[in-house]
């Protein structure tokens, strides 16, 4: 049975084309319509199976407003569009869409973006109920299993986790008749690790007596449906324990279910959050669907032989995380909720093809976070190539990626296999992708969208099975309305996009990050590690770090080189604040001038230390000894700074 198509478009000469080659290609248009309320009254007579949709339309409502409709209903809908605003575009992209066409386009490039398009809605819509007839699954069996209340609910919280994010989760159980109540949650403190949390936890925190607490009102946050949501109320004085949880542990927002058990009994969910505004329709609309399973679930949770062992031994200041910690995310370090939230999304998209588009500044982890979305997936065993998109000379990035046959052009001796093609099976990453020339976005997209490539100098298509990741430090949407990006390309890239905060967002980390970096240099320049000095921690917690991650790394790589082995690490230099530190002429703008302050920095070190040994390096006394690093790192590091002999004065002595 052919589907059925409904063409929103004010222009009638490019709605008439679309009509044609639409029809030839086996699809029913039910119609044509240029504006909102003319298509508004199609989609509800004829119940479209697809919708193409220009952004602009005649009168006041745009296609965005009807993007928004289509989506409440469930009907997949693909964005036309010659040219949009910043504005636009993200009102667009919020409307999460399953294609985008750039007018002018080639047939085969609309026929391919709507077979991408159904087979996205297909997909999304089958592997949801899948997740979702899964999830309840496995709640159910967590809530029945042979251990205690406590345990069970810690099993809860991380099967609830990836469908709905939190930082706290609380399991709030009342007794009608006898008006009593058991309130136990847990508290995220890593990606897999939680600290249980009851109301004598909150009270050492808080250091407020038991007497001093109120109760909160009876379903004080729970709506008339039984699910709610909303911000979390500051006030000065707080006496509830919602609002001694709001205030200790920073939550902004939550979203909570209450349902009703046998003999007059009840249990709330609740739902908190450390970030505004992060609790969606969707969010609601799978809570109303999973209601039936979450009673079932308190039902057995709190049933008369649960609740006599409803103890748990006092583990406070504990994590639990033993049987589920999953050790492939050890090479990121950090707790904050930041991270942890674009983690989560990871570990979603990571075992489906999906194309994945990362955001972050630079040297915040992005081929990092690349390098775990390969791991684990399916395609771990496979290769994983990385192509950094804005170090190839516009010249070479086609051959680059593609690969070119012998001849092709002059140097061209031999036939080479492209960087698509060495990743057959696995993934490549594109990093930078914000730098890639126009003329070979046009060809990325078709490779994305046909899944083959061609050679430069060949004439056959040869398929290719490839993930995509992209990474990006640039605001793509800008770039789009600058001209400077394909509009097309760009949707067909984000289509699960991930955002990594930056470490001046992130500050709590920056500690366990020096730590590890420490720690991994220590080791390196085979130098003993006694720990950071007070003084430097808080400098480096006091900086904003316009390098991120990588430059906090660089610092601590400095401090070693530059320790004696004995003492604790210190910082040999004032961290520049970027608006403060002069370079030249102008301001420390960029992490290339941090850098070049750092090196600068450790080369006259490096040079007052080989002028007191007169140029000596290795044996006693020379400037390996009182670096306490072995003479081949020391000498690696002299041809890195670019160190000579005319920077020693005595030039006569030489290492």
């Amino acid at each position: 049975m052919s589907k059925t198509l409904l063409i929103v478009e004010d222009e009638f000469i490019v709605a008439n084309d679309l009509r044609l080659i639409l029809t030839e290609a086996g699809y029913k248009v039910t119609g044509i319509a240029a504006s909102a309320n003319e298509s508004a009254e199609l989609i509800t007579r004829e119940k479209p199976d697809m919708v193409l949709l220009d952004i602009r339309l005649e009168g006041n409502s745009s296609g965005i407003e009807i993007a928004k409709e289509l989506r409440a209903e469930n009907i997949p809908f693909v964005f036309l569009s010659a040219n949009s605003s910043q504005r636009i575009l993200e009102e667009a992209k919020a409307t999460d869409p399953y294609g985008f066409l750039v007018k002018p386009f080639r047939k085969k490039d609309l026929l391919v973006t709507l077979d991408i398009a159904w087979y996205r809605h297909e997909q999304s819509t089958e592997a949801k109920l899948r997740q979702e007839a899964l999830l309840q699954d496995k709640l159910k069996k967590a809530s029945s299993e042979a251990i205690t209340v406590d345990q069970r609910i810690l099993k809860i919280v991380r099967q609830l986790q990836s469908f709905i994010p939190f930082d706290l989760f609380i399991s709030a159980y009342k007794e009608t008749v006898t008006n009593s109540s058991i309130d136990k949650g847990y508290l995220r403190i890593g990606f897999d690790e939680y600290q249980f949390i009851s109301k004598k936890e909150l009270l050492i925190i808080t250091g407020l007596k038991e007497s001093e607490v109120t109760a909160d009102p009876e379903n004080a946050q729970a709506g008339e449906t039984g699910i709610s949501r909303g911000r979390t109320e500051k006030q000065e004085v707080v006496s509830t324990l919602s609002g001694l949880m709001t205030r200790a542990f920073d939550l902004q927002s939550y979203l909570s279910l209450s349902v009703s058990l046998n003999d007059g009994r009840s249990v709330q969910y609740f739902f908190y959050s450390r970030q505004e505004n992060i609790y969606t329709d969707d969010h609601i609309a799978l809570l109303d669907r999973l209601n039936d399973c979450l009673t079932e679930v308190g039902e057995t949770l709190y049933s008369d032989a649960a609740t006599s062992s409803l103890a748990l031994p006092d583990i406070f200041g504990q994590s639990l995380h033993q049987e589920m910690n999953d050790v492939r995310f050890k090479s990121i370090i950090g707790s904050h909720h930041l991270l942890l939230s674009a983690l989560d999304l990871t570990a979603q998209v990571a075992p489906y093809n999906t194309s994945v588009l990362i955001f972050g500044e630079s040297g915040t982890g992005k081929e990092k976070v690349a390098q775990l979305i390969h791991t684990l997936s399916g395609r771990e065993k496979e290769p994983f190539v990385k192509v950094n998109c804005g170090a190839i000379p516009p010249t070479l990035i086609e051959s680059e990626l593609f690969g070119h046959q012998k001849g092709a052009f002059t140097g061209a001796s031999e036939k080479r296999k492209g960087k698509f093609e060495q990743a057959q099976g696995g993934t490549i990453f594109l990093d930078e992708i914000g730098e890639l020339p126009l003329g070979m976005q046009v060809k990325l997209l078709r490779v994305l969208q046909e899944k083959e490539i061609e050679y430069v100098g060949g004439s056959s298509p040869i398929k290719v099975n490839v993930r995509v990741v992209a990474a990006t430090n640039k605001n793509l949407e800008q770039e789009v309305a600058q001209g400077r990006f394909r509009l097309d390309l760009y949707y067909r890239l984000n289509a699960f996009p991930i955002t990594l905060p930056p470490l001046r967002e992130r500050k709590s980390d920056i500690y366990a990050l020096a730590l590890y970096f420490a720690d991994k240099f220590c080791k390196e320049f085979n130098k003993p590690f006694h720990g950071i000095s007070q003084s430097m921690a808080d400098e480096l917690a006091a900086y904003d770090w316009p390098g991120n991650i990588r430059e906090l790394g660089n610092i601590l790589e400095q401090s070693v080189i530059l320790n004696d082995g004995k003492s604790k690490l210190e910082l040999k230099r004032v961290l520049a604040r970027v608006e403060e530190k002069e370079m030249g002429n102008g301001l420390t703008n960029s992490f290339e001038d941090i850098k070049q302050i750092q090196r600068e920095t450790e080369r006259s070190y490096m040079i007052s230390v080989l002028k007191k040994v007169k140029g000596r390096i290795r044996g006693a006394k020379g400037a390996a000894e009182l670096l306490n690093i072995k003479p081949t790192t020391l000498e690696a590091k002299i041809a890195k700074l670019n160190i000579t002999k005319d920077d020693i004065s005595d030039d006569q002595h030489t290492y």
